[in-house]
């Protein structure tokens, strides 16, 4: 996204002030608070990405890496799932606000694409900036005077440099958490990647990322079971937890082995989130026994 943007224009006076304040009124209102819609709607764009670009089957790890086609439908699957937040009804355009269609576009990039169906109307505005693990979400008009002159062959147009300051953010420079895969090594995404079971593919990715809290998400998303939860349980001695402790490798949780993380000075682990960690014999005095499957090979 833009580093430089300019501070919002629109306030008492503005043409556009009644409009867009009461819409962001009806939104916050609808949310409940205005910092439910800043904690709900980043984890929001993380999954509608994360969900395409589908690192453990795919082995991809960056949005460029999708085709055009799995781009649009990112756009589309942040338009609806938007929507449904909101509890929004559909319109002519993607939904309704306060009785007026709008439209919700979405990027990854430093600007939106503006259609001309929605010239004039008003717009929700989301980004998601990777680079920088940074959020949008803004309420713009797209009137004439506030887009680009020149417009691509689908006749969009984006917001202009002008136009940048017509924008009532409802959030700006919001922190984004970022791709899970992305803080990992490449080459560790990939060897989960290559496997051909989600068993497989858990143990692999515990095996390979130690010490880092692993969200339950992830761990589902990598699986691509439906009772991934048993595999990764001990699951009379084929689950992820059994076959880790094999190789010297504890597998914990951070709702019933926050004891033995602590004892351990791994990081804080949330209720659902899981670490692994490899401990030398001094460490592994200190483990509380109940986190300690049967099969636990000391390496």
């Amino acid at each position: 996204m833009k580093s430089n943007i300019p501070e919002s224009k629109i306030v008492e006076g503005h043409p556009r002030f009644s409009l867009l304040s009461a819409m962001k009124d009806d939104l916050i209102n609808r949310a409940g608070a205005l910092r439910s819609i800043c904690s709900e709607i980043p984890p929001l764009l993380r999954e509608a990405i994360d969900v395409v670009i589908d690192t453990p089957r795919t082995g991809r790890r960056d949005y460029e890496d999708l085709e055009k086609t799995e781009k649009t439908y990112i756009g589309t699957r942040v338009e609806i799932l938007v929507r449904s937040y909101f509890r929004l009804p559909k319109g002519k355009l993607d939904l309704l606000l306060l009785g007026q269609d709008a439209d919700v576009k979405f990027t990854t990039k430093n600007n939106w694409m503006i259609p001309r169906e929605a010239v004039g109307k008003p717009c929700l505005l989301l980004a998601a900036d990777e680079a920088e693990a940074k959020c949008y979400f803004g309420l713009f008009c797209a009137d004439e005077e506030y887009l680009t002159a020149g417009a691509n062959q689908d006749k969009k147009r984006q917001v202009s440099a002008e136009g940048f300051g017509h924008i009532l953010w409802v959030f700006c420079k919001h922190p984004l958490q970022p791709n899970f895969w992305r803080t990992i090594a490449e080459a560790s995404a990939e060897a989960v990647a290559v496997q051909r079971t989600g068993n497989d593919r858990v143990v692999t990715l515990f095996r390979e990322v130690q010490g880092i809290p692993i969200a339950r998400e992830v761990v589902e998303a990598t699986a691509r079971q439906k009772d991934f939860m048993r595999r990764i349980r001990a699951d009379n001695g084929r689950g992820t937890r059994d076959r880790l402790a094999k190789e010297g490798i504890l597998l914990l949780s951070g709702t019933y082995d926050a004891t033995a993380i602590a004892a351990l000075g791994l990081p804080p682990t949330g209720k659902s989130e899981f670490v692994s960690h490899a401990p030398d014999a001094a460490q592994f005095k200190v483990v509380p026994r109940r986190s300690i499957p049967d099969s636990f090979v000391l390496k």
